[in-house]
């Protein structure tokens, strides 16, 4: 079993990954889900549709590792100044600040850029916010070239490869976010991601929209004036700002982009063409 997925493109990281932390994260996700199953208050055909997510995901991932951002990013390997090696505990510090300041980007692009909007949204179909909701993250966002975001990393010197794998690391930083039980954690809120943080990131209100894109740390979402704090006299809606009621798990997985071919098939120009790829989700010329 090992042979055969190292041999289609998967890292002896990755299958680490995928051996020991991915049946913890079903693990946790079942208990919270069961907890709240007793409470009447879970809804199990929403977390079969993240489960299809998932293992769709995982299909997609090695049995057709592509990304559009390929090209660009073994280029950039081809020319890489070799100043980030890791060779010691300053270099592991200057990684994690990069990549994380890298994913800040990524992430608020997946909500301003209707191209990578298409494959986040249905991260944010979810109507409810619980650690189900934390692995349906869109099948083809590799493939769609988020990894463009990374480039930096790739011409500081670390590989593509490592890139990805530092990728997932911060995602997993983000399966314990997804949760309404865990209350504001002081002043842990000043410096990363906490539940609370991104329990506004989830939000569909109006007055918590486009906020909190960061990975492990909440500090560029403050440098960059996209933090909110959560309002406990608020009551926070989850989901989209037109709710997905489907539990269809190809409806979920391609309705934004049902939405983008049929705007894009109403275009006049190329530049409305291009606006309805490149501008934010619910642009109109």
């Amino acid at each position: 079993m090992k042979q055969h997925l190292l041999f289609l493109g998967m890292t002896d990281f990755q299958f680490f990954l995928l051996q020991y932390f991915l049946p913890l994260v079903l693990v946790c996700s079942v208990i919270e889900a069961i907890y709240f199953h007793v409470q009447s208050k879970f809804d199990w055909s929403s977390m079969l549709v993240s489960l299809s997510d998932l293992f769709g995901r995982l299909l997609v991932q090695y049995f057709l590792p592509l990304t559009l951002a390929a090209p660009v990013l073994y280029w950039a390997e081809s020319h890489k100044l070799n100043l980030l090696v890791m060779d010691g505990w300053l270099s592991l510090l200057a990684l994690f600040f990069l990549q994380d300041f890298c994913y800040y980007w990524m992430h608020r692009a997946s909500h301003r850029v209707r191209w990578f909007w298409c494959n986040h949204a249905v991260h944010h179909s979810s109507n409810e916010l619980n650690l189900s909701a934390a692995y349906r993250l869109g099948m083809f966002g590799k493939q769609m070239g988020t990894l463009l975001f990374f480039l930096p990393l790739v011409f500081l010197g670390l590989s593509p490869n490592v890139v990805y794998e530092v990728v997932t690391l911060n995602l997993l930083y983000q399966f314990w976010l997804h949760v309404t039980w865990i209350p504001k954690l002081g002043f842990l809120e000043y410096v990363l991601n906490t539940p609370s943080a991104h329990r506004i990131h989830h939000a569909s209100n109006e007055e918590y929209i486009d906020a909190n894109y960061g990975g492990v740390l909440i500090v560029f979402d403050r440098l960059f004036g996209t933090y909110k704090a959560e309002d406990q006299a608020i009551s926070i809606q989850y989901g989209l700002t037109e709710p997905l009621l489907s539990k269809n798990p190809l409806v979920v997985q391609f309705f934004e982009w049902k939405a983008l071919f049929l705007d894009l098939r109403d275009s006049r120009s190329f530049k409305e063409f291009f606006g309805y790829v490149f501008r934010p989700p619910g642009w109109k010329p």
